[in-house]
């Protein structure tokens, strides 16, 4: 019944549509979701996760979880992160993935609905210190897809990785297109490399 509401939200009230496997197959892993570019992308994650009918946490800034609608957050799966604290984010939520036979986190990356030349690096080194790939995912508003990418395991170049990485969701527009991810090889000569 509830997979029958998110299908039918997600893809006739919406009109999205999901491009690529689901990674049912993992039991564990790190989703990153890029472009974030709006509020938007939050309905939209939701209902595509209820159509793939997966339990996937997803990782969401403190604030969100205040009253008086924290509570609707923590029931849809969030998991609040204090960004302010110079806390170890990235060992803890590593630990979490090692304690656990099965767990499943969702991200943003750019840390921010802006545009941005660089990634944050946090999710990179939760898959490197737990052990479990990472799966890229697009949401696409142009095309009104969830482009689900191949699961990723991270390497010892890093910078290669991360360039990878950027490099999948690259065209990609997301609800406010001017804050999707630019190009990396317009950043690499900006910066004059």
């Amino acid at each position: 019944m509830l997979k029958a509401f998110h299908s039918f939200m997600f893809h006739k009230v919406m009109g999205w549509k999901i491009v690529g496997n689901p990674p049912h197959h993992l039991p564990k892993f790190i989703m990153i979701v890029i472009p974030h570019t709006s509020w938007h992308d939050f309905p939209v994650g939701v209902f595509a996760r209820g159509v793939m009918q997966m339990d996937i946490k997803f990782i969401g800034k403190k604030a969100l979880f205040k009253p008086p609608h924290g509570w609707i957050f923590k029931a849809l799966g969030g998991y609040p992160v204090d960004r302010s604290k110079s806390n170890n984010f990235v060992q803890s939520v590593a630990d979490a993935y090692n304690s656990e036979d099965k767990l499943r986190m969702v991200i943003a990356p750019e840390g921010t609905r802006k545009q941005v030349t660089k990634l944050k690096s946090g999710f990179y080194w939760i898959a490197k210190l737990a052990n479990i790939p990472i799966v890229p995912v697009a949401f696409d508003f142009e095309r009104k897809e969830v482009q689900i990418m191949p699961e990723y395991y991270p390497t010892d170049d890093m910078e290669g990785d991360m360039d990878k990485i950027w490099r999948m969701f690259e065209g990609v527009k997301g609800k406010i297109p001017e804050y999707s991810l630019p190009y990396k090889d317009d950043i690499d000569k900006q910066n004059g490399v």
